[in-house]
């Protein structure tokens, strides 16, 4: 089938679900709202420090996942309206 046959590159650039849309902003926000901890230019505590690392590598694994995530349904639909059987 299709899917057995898809590249990385493939996958990020084929639809992907509501419901991944939604965790990949989710992710996007995390890992921005830890980066701009990690680089606040003022003193804060080392707990903090971790939490924010922490943030940004947990938004940026679920952002990655959620865009290799396909849509399978909407992939046959567009492949079918291009005359590719």
């Amino acid at each position: 089938m299709i899917m057995n046959k898809m590249n990385v590159i493939d996958r990020a650039t084929a639809p992907t679900p509501k419901f991944f849309k939604i965790v990949r902003t989710v992710g996007l926000v995390l890992a921005s709202i830890g980066g701009s901890l990690l680089a606040a230019p003022v003193a804060i505590p080392l707990s903090l420090v971790n939490i924010a690392g922490y943030l940004t590598v947990a938004g940026g694994v679920l952002s990655a996942v959620a865009q290799i995530t396909v849509d399978e349904n909407q992939l046959k639909t567009n492949h079918n309206k291009n005359g590719n059987h």
